[in-house]
């Protein structure tokens, strides 16, 4: 498995959307392979196993994660809408859903690509009409593009996590300090 995914947005299809990295800056595409989409799959937690995926699986889900991205972003600032971006969510989401099994030892969920991505859409639906848009932030490190759920009391986080943002920022800020200091 790939342990360089990381899950700290909230909700599956917000960590979806942030698999393309450093939107603004030097953008790190995590989905590069089938094998590396379906790694992604199976970490999220969302299925057990996927069946080999193709080519042609990573532009769909890579097609899926811009328009989840867009139209996370436009409902963040308060922007209409992109129709076409409404288009692709809605048609993955029409897809069926991975589907959930009930095994002599426990839930198992296996799916193929399309199910999957269909999975990750409709959380996409559910997360934008329904109740957390409105905690819904951008990380404060200006290289990090992930948007996330603040559930935090008072709405008062800053990143999308301490390990992979906070830290880093606190930790330069730190280092300012002391060498603006050892000048003086």
């Amino acid at each position: 498995m790939n342990l360089d995914h990381v899950f700290v947005c909230g909700n599956p299809a917000l960590d979806f959307a942030a698999t393309l990295r450093a939107r603004r800056s030097a953008r790190s595409e995590m989905f590069v392979t089938p094998d590396r989409l379906t790694a992604w799959y199976v970490e999220s937690g969302l299925v057990d196993a996927v069946s080999t995926g193709e080519e042609a699986d990573v532009e769909r889900a890579r097609a899926v994660r811009e328009a989840v991205y867009r139209l996370v972003t436009a409902r963040r600032l308060g922007e209409e809408y992109d129709g076409a971006a409404l288009t692709v969510v809605n048609n993955a989401a029409r897809t069926a859903p991975a589907v959930p099994q009930l095994t002599p030892a426990g839930r198992w969920t296996q799916a193929t690509p399309d199910e999957v991505l269909s999975t990750v859409a409709r959380h996409a639906v559910e997360l934008l009409s329904g109740p957390d848009v409105p905690l819904l932030k951008e990380c404060g490190n200006p290289e990090c593009t992930r948007i996330y759920i603040d559930r935090s009391r008072g709405m008062r986080r800053q990143w999308c996590g301490m390990d992979s943002c906070g830290n880093k920022i606190k930790a330069a800020a730190y280092r300012a300090r002391k060498k603006s200091t050892a000048a003086h």
